[in-house]
C-alpha cells in the first residue's frame, strides 16, 4: 500500500521464528566476466570481474544460491599490486572456499551470528595465504558476499519469510523504516570516461554523478590530473539543471579511494573546486585518505564519507567520531549481515548512507536496491528518494546477457528512467526478485526447476 506521505507503507506480515538450521552441503562456482574496457580507480585498472556463486543445502533439503562480485583492487589494493589480476582473484576465491568448509555441517539461527562466528578465522587465513599481515578486512568481507546471501535466503526459506523487511532483525529495523517509491541512480565516471560520454549520461537524466579522483602518479601529479579532469567535467555538464536536487543542479560525488595522503592535498583540491565554481555542487567526497592516516575532518565543510575504512560497525563509529558525515554502504561488497549493522550505527548517529556499487551483477543490484529503498533519504536530494550507485551497464561486456540471470530482469523496477528506478508494491513484496530462482545460476549446479 502507499501511505499518505507518498511512500509505500510497510507490507511486512510475517516475522522469522529463528528455527535452528543445519547446512548439510555447500558448493562453489565462479564466472569470469570481461569488461568493455579497463576500469580505472584507486590509481589502477581492472579488466575483468569474477562472479562467485555458491549453493547451500540445509538438512531439510532446501537449496539456495547466493552470488557475489569480487573486486581485489577495491577491497585491498596492496594485494592487487602484488599479484596478477587472476592470482588476486584466486586468493579471494580461496577464502570463499574456506568459508564454505567452515559452515558445512554447522548449525545456526541467525545469519549475522553465523558470519561473526567464522570471520576471525577467515581473516587469519586470508592474512596467511596473501602473505599480508595488514590485510584489509574488506578483502575477507568481499569474499563472503555470495556465502552470506545464500545463508540469508536459506534462513528466509526455513523460517517461511518472503519479505525483505521480515529478514531484518528487530533491533535493526528502525534504520530500514522507509519505503521509497523512487531511487536515484548514481552512475560511475572513472578516469577514462570521455566528456562526450559524461554529457550523454547527464542527458539521459542522471543528476548524482560518482566521479573517481586520485589518479595514478605522485601526489602532485595526481592533484594536477584531478584538477584538470574536474575542470573539464564541470565545464561540460556543470550548468545542467534538475528538479531532483536542492540546488537545482547536477551533484558531484567524488571518490578518492584513499589516494590523498594528506589533508593539505585534499584542501588544495577543494580550493580548486571553489575556483572553478563547482564547490556548491559537491554532495560528498568519499574516502579521501589512506585508512591508516587517521585524519580528523571536522573542519572540512564538505560532507566526507567513509567506505573502505568502515569495514565494521565499530570502524564506522570511529570514522563518525572523526567528523565523517556519510557512509558508503556496500551490502554487495561487505555482506548483507555487516551492512545491516553498519546502517543501524549510521542511523543512530543521524549519518546518511549511500548504497554504493562494486560494479556488481544485475541480481546484486537488486540486493543493493532493497537497502536503498528503505534507508533515510540523502539530504542533498530535493525529494524523499533512495540513492543507489550502479555502473555495471557502463562496464560489463555481457551486461545485457547478465540481466537475464536475475529472476526479475523483465520487471519495470529494473529499468532506468531518466536517472531513476521507479519502485512499486510488487518490488517490496518480492524483495526485488532476490527470493526468486535464477535458471542460469541453478544450471551451474544442475538444479532442475
Amino acid at each position: 500500500m502507499i501511505g499518505s506521505n507518498g511512500m509505500f507503507s510497510s507490507c511486512s506480515t510475517n516475522q522469522a521464528i529463528n528455527r535452528k538450521i543445519k547446512i548439510s552441503n555447500a558448493n562453489l562456482k565462479v564466472e569470469r566476466e570481461p569488461l568493455i574496457r579497463p576500469l580505472g580507480f584507486k590509481g589502477g585498472f581492472i579488466n575483468e570481474l569474477w562472479q562467485s556463486v555458491c549453493c547451500l543445502t540445509s538438512e531439510s533439503g532446501i537449496r539456495k544460491i547466493g552470488t557475489g562480485t569480487q573486486s581485489i583492487l577495491w577491497s585491498d589494493s596492496s594485494v592487487f599490486v602484488k599479484h596478477s589480476e587472476s592470482e588476486g582473484n584466486s586468493l579471494m576465491l580461496a577464502i570463499t572456499e574456506r568459508a564454505l568448509s567452515l559452515i558445512k555441517g554447522k548449525m545456526f539461527r541467525s545469519p549475522i551470528d553465523l558470519l561473526d562466528s567464522i570471520y576471525d578465522e577467515l581473516y587469519d587465513y586470508g592474512k596467511s595465504i596473501t602473505g599480508n599481515p595488514n590485510l584489509k578486512k574488506t578483502f575477507v568481507l568481499n569474499s563472503l558476499v555470495c556465502v552470506d546471501n545464500a545463508v540469508w535466503l536459506l534462513y528466509a526459506a526455513e523460517n517461511g519469510v518472503t519479505l525483505f523487511d521480515d529478514m531484518i532483525p528487530g533491533k535493526y529495523k528502525k534504520a530500514f523504516s522507509f519505503k521509497h517509491k523512487q531511487i536515484a541512480i548514481t552512475p560511475l565516471i572513472s578516469y577514462n570516461v570521455s566528456p562526450g560520454e559524461i554529457l550523454k549520461i547527464v542527458s539521459d537524466g542522471h543528476f548524482f554523478l560518482k566521479i573517481k579522483i586520485g589518479q595514478p602518479g605522485t601526489q602532485d601529479e595526481m592533484l594536477r590530473k584531478d584538477c584538470e579532469r574536474i575542470s573539464l567535467i564541470h565545464k561540460t555538464i556543470g550548468k545542467t539543471s534538475t528538479p531532483y536536487t536542492k540546488n537545482g543542479k547536477v551533484l558531484y560525488y567524488f571518490d578518492a579511494n584513499g589516494r590523498y595522503e594528506s589533508k593539505d592535498t585534499l584542501l588544495r583540491f577543494i580550493n580548486h573546486l571553489r575556483k572553478i565554481g563547482a564547490y556548491e555542487q559537491v554532495a560528498v567526497i568519499e574516502e579521501p585518505f589512506p585508512e591508516n592516516n587517521e585524519i580528523d575532518v571536522h573542519d572540512i565543510e564538505l560532507r566526507i564519507a567513509a567506505d573502505e575504512s568502515a569495514h565494521t560497525e565499530e570502524d564506522a563509529l570511529i570514522r563518525i567520531g572523526m567528523g565523517y558525515r556519510a557512509i558508503a554502504l556496500k551490502a554487495i561488497a561487505k555482506t548483507v549481515s555487516m551492512s545491516i549493522k553498519i546502517a543501524s550505527a549510521a542511523y543512530e548517529n543521524n549519518i546518511p548512507c549511500i548504497c554504493a556499487d562494486l560494479t556488481v551483477s544485475p541480481l546484486l543490484v537488486e540486493w543493493n536496491k532493497n537497502f536503498a529503498a528503505r534507508l533515510s533519504p540523502f539530504p542533498e536530494l530535493n525529494s524523499e528518494m533512495g540513492l543507489v550507485e550502479t555502473n555495471g551497464n557502463q562496464n560489463y561486456k555481457n551486461w545485457n546477457l547478465m540481466q537475464t540471470y536475475s529472476p526479475s530482469f523483465e520487471k519495470k523496477w529494473t529499468k532506468m528512467n531518466q536517472g531513476i528506478f521507479n519502485l512499486d508494491e510488487e518490488f517490496f513484496l518480492s524483495g526485488g526478485g532476490v527470493f526468486g530462482d535464477s535458471k542460469h545460476y541453478n544450471s551451474l549446479f544442475e538444479i532442475k526447476k
